[in-house]
């Protein structure tokens, strides 16, 4: 992730849970650009969702997060 708004997301919820709401709160830009942002961090499998009424809860992937270190661990012991 290239981009320093979604890095600070993703260190957001290393904390845990968060709606798109308290998110938003943290950021000076609009709420749709926020939601886009989200968006991108879940095609990226970074991030998943969950409807809870009205709310809905972003959190880390730690499954992809986990197969990335595992990879990362292989590649560096190659060489």
């Amino acid at each position: 992730m290239n981009d320093p708004i979604r890095r600070d997301i993703l260190e957001m919820l290393k904390k845990g849970d968060l709606t798109a709401g308290e998110i938003a709160e943290q950021f000076s830009i609009s709420k749709p650009s926020i939601s886009h942002h989200l968006d991108l961090l879940k095609q990226a499998s970074l991030v998943t969702s969950v409807k809870e009424g009205q709310f809905i809860y972003y959190s880390l992937n730690t499954t992809v997060i986990d197969e990335m270190l595992k990879w990362f661990v292989q590649f560096k012991s190659k060489k």
